[in-house]
């Protein structure tokens, strides 16, 4: 008889979630260059992928759960002692056809959920939220184009159904992270298909519940105190100019640390331990 590797699902501790984040911090701190480099590359790529049009957006949503995978592919090699490169996101097609196809199917899977999401949000508030987006991001260019952004604003907040959009479209995405947090990984490293890998990692993120809210929670107070810093800052200086110029690599760093702490939540989640295989029986001449 000889043994085999399968993956089970494991409980860690509430608390984890918070060690979650020192161990992404520990990761990061080893090659900080190399990681946020690998995301201003993907934020570049997706930037470039615009001038395609709605086919860019989509290419560039339907490479978010690869990102993802990416870096804890990073993460897993630098615990071992090797630098990264951006060679890692082309890392998961290096494997086998089946498991490409899978990665595949779960970028456009991905995109399929998300597109329904913003649409349903859309629906809802009648488009008002492409509106005001389009009028804030018009609003600096003079100062009618602050009026009409202030006005849109406005009528935006006193709309009850922009309210329900909203809440549609942020409780939509965080239930749509939940199948896909460690589909990727589960496909790479367990050879799941991509509708396994999606069961298996809500199966996941539910059995360790606790743990993810509880470093959610934390995220979000760290963002909190971060933008409250940064409006310190700007304030101190007498120089609001300065603030949209601190956001984006503060943005940069915490983001690298966020995705440098999935390696650590996938491999908290998800245990190999050995199985037993029976022979196969003689063949009969």
């Amino acid at each position: 008889m000889s043994t085999a590797l399968k993956l089970t699902l494991h409980q860690a501790p509430a608390a984890q979630g918070l060690r979650w984040i020192q161990l992404g911090w520990q990761v990061f701190r080893q090659a900080p260059l190399a990681l946020s480099s690998l995301l201003a590359l993907f934020l570049l790529m997706a930037a470039l992928l615009q001038v395609l049009g709605l086919v860019g957006a989509l290419l560039g949503l339907a490479a978010l759960p690869l990102v993802s995978l990416a870096f804890m592919l990073s993460a897993h090699q630098l615990l071992q002692k090797r630098m990264p490169s951006w060679q890692v996101l082309a890392q998961p097609f290096k494997l086998t056809r089946e498991r490409s196809h899978a990665q595949l199917r779960i970028g456009l899977l991905y995109v399929i959920c998300t597109v329904s999401v913003m649409s349903l949000g859309n629906w809802i508030d009648g488009g008002r939220f492409d509106a005001l987006q389009e009028a804030l991001a018009q609003a600096g260019q003079d100062s009618a184009s602050q009026k009409a952004a202030e006005a849109a604003l406005a009528a935006a907040l006193a709309d009850p159904n922009f309210f329900w959009a909203a809440l549609v479209r942020l409780g939509g995405v965080l239930l749509i992270s939940i199948p896909f947090w460690h589909a990727p990984a589960l496909v790479h490293w367990g050879g799941q298909g991509a509708l396994q890998a999606l069961f298996s990692s809500t199966l996941g993120v539910w059995r360790n519940k606790a743990a993810f809210a509880l470093n959610g929670l934390a995220w979000l107070g760290l963002l909190l105190a971060a933008s409250l810093a940064l409006a310190l800052v700007a304030g101190l200086f007498g120089a609001p100019g300065l603030l949209p110029l601190l956001v984006m690599p503060l943005t940069l760093f915490l983001a690298s640390v966020f995705y440098a702490g999935l390696y650590f939540m996938f491999v908290d989640s998800f245990r190999f331990v050995a199985a037993e295989v029976e022979p196969a029986p003689p063949v009969q001449a």
